[in-house]
């Protein structure tokens, strides 16, 4: 694997406990100058923000006695990391992921409302064309894996089905990449529908499968240096919108599935995992299809909160 940090030293230098009230003073000193710098800021939610980044970032180099090597190391990170970062690769959104920011922002957003579905993370590989397909439709347009019917509903909070909410659905193929990783312009189990009158949905997909996150980057060698895995669990991405309701980005993860809470981008949720029943080869499925080779299914009914939660 390549080196895209710097090795940072195993042992630091001076502990916070032995700083004296001098050097104290001229640090604080420093925080102070730098946070009077946004006074004349006329974004308040902005002053706000970069008061608080300048706070915390202020007291992470004080408390750990952060070295110049060191603060150099994460440079040189984020240096490498913009580099590798291109259209369909987003390392920032990576890095995000799996420090659990991603997801933190998430709980913070979306905060828990009756018993509205739970969101997870968005992800790096979502995008915008995906093709529309009618209910029941393959989602997988050849993708390989084994086929999964999916199946479910789409209400409110008191229960009222939501007739033409959009479903967008993605996920990776049984070798763990996605359809914008071959190419960039090419599409494979990922498409957007619609609920029908009753709230209902059906598509085919494929049975997710555990996958990597591309680890061949600064954050693959952060997760190494760690002692952390890149796994995923594995997990069928949906993006749910209907009007006055709030949109939910989510998962549904297989209760099988062995990963599961060892996410490495700490996305799943209990309330997200679902039985995905296989069913033999040769059986039959919900819509006459003919498969020579095992199957699944699985029911996941969406419930979304109302747009002011």
């Amino acid at each position: 694997m390549a080196t895209y940090v710097n090795p940072v030293p195993p042992t630091r230098g001076t502990s916070y406990a032995d700083v004296t009230e001098e050097q104290q003073r001229v640090e604080q000193t420093l925080v102070d100058k730098v946070v009077g710098s946004f006074d004349s800021c006329e974004n308040p939610r902005l002053k706000e923000l970069m008061v608080s980044l300048v706070r915390h970032l202020h007291s992470f180099v004080r408390t750990t006695r952060l070295t110049e090597e060191e603060w150099g190391a994460a440079i040189n990170f984020l240096t490498e990391s913009g580099k590798i970062t291109t259209d369909v690769r987003q390392e920032f959104i990576l890095l995000s992921d799996t420090l659990g920011i991603s997801m933190q922002t998430i709980n913070v957003n979306n905060r828990a409302y009756k018993q509205a579905t739970e969101a997870t993370v968005f992800g790096p590989f979502f995008v915008e064309d995906s093709p529309e397909i009618e209910l029941g439709a393959d989602m997988s347009f050849g993708a390989p894996g084994e086929p999964c019917w999916v199946e479910g509903t789409v209400t409110d909070t008191d229960g009222r089905p939501l007739a033409g909410a959009r479903i967008e659905v993605w996920e990776a193929d049984e070798d763990g990449l996605y359809d914008v990783q071959y190419d960039a312009d090419h599409r494979a189990a990922r498409a957007h529908l619609y609920t029908d009158i009753d709230g209902s949905y059906k598509f085919w997909g494929l049975t997710p499968t555990p996958y990597p996150i591309p680890n061949d980057g600064p954050v693959g060698m952060m997760l190494d240096s760690v002692g952390r895995s890149p796994l995923r669990a594995a997990h069928l991405h949906f993006m749910v919108s209907h009007d006055a309701c709030r949109t939910l980005v989510t998962h549904i993860f297989p209760s099988d599935d062995p990963i599961g809470p060892g996410d490495t981008v700490f996305g799943h949720k209990d309330s997200l995992v679902k039985d995905f029943q296989r069913q033999p080869a040769a059986s039959p499925t919900p819509d006459g299809r003919l498969l020579d080779a095992t199957w699944s299914t699985v029911r996941f009914d969406v419930v979304l909160a109302p747009v002011d939660a």
